[in-house]
């Protein structure tokens, strides 16, 4: 369910409402559970999500009670070790962002098996991926990166995986 503004709009505590739209980096953290199963294809699909609005597609968090709840669009950080990847995907409804904080992140534009452009970005640098383009990531630095993911709707769908990527086949279970 999205925020509200009822306790707003009738006259509610106000510092209370404030409260409730407020999420801080101290309550905050690292979910290395949530795309653990991606690890089945390669240690180096290890990361974790941070959550702050909404859950994400990969993921069922309605009852994690930290998470802001989403209206038009999820946000999280995305921490990727040193050697970890964002297996190659795609969101065949929505756009996704992505704005680099720490590190460096080396992203992957496909177009089929054999095509593919990298770009580097570093501190402040961001990307947007529109639906239906796949894309991966990797952290090829010697220090962890961090950096913000922006989907574009409350609950995006579950992305695919090309026949192509070690990542197609790979469930949950």
């Amino acid at each position: 369910m999205p925020l509200t503004t009822t306790e707003y709009d009738n006259g509610g505590d106000l510092g209370k409402y404030t409260d409730s739209l407020i999420a801080t980096k101290e309550s905050r953290v690292a979910d290395f559970s949530t795309l653990s199963f991606q690890e089945k294809a390669g240690p180096q699909y290890r990361r974790g999500q941070i959550r702050y609005v909404g859950s994400g597609a990969t993921g069922n968090h309605e009852n994690d009670s930290r998470i802001l709840p989403s209206g038009g669009f999820t946000f999280s950080n995305m921490l990727l070790p040193p050697g970890a990847e964002g297996p190659e995907h795609t969101h065949h409804d929505v756009e996704e962002a992505f704005f680099v904080l720490e590190g460096q992140v080396k992203v992957g534009i496909h177009r089929g098996a054999d095509e593919v452009e990298y770009r580097t970005l570093g501190y402040r640098d961001m990307i947007v991926v529109p639906a239906g383009v796949a894309r991966s990531l990797k952290n090829e630095g010697d220090t962890d990166a961090l950096f913000c993911v922006v989907i574009g709707t409350q609950k995006p769908q579950v992305p695919t995986y090309p026949e192509h990527s070690p990542m197609h086949g790979v469930t949950r279970d």
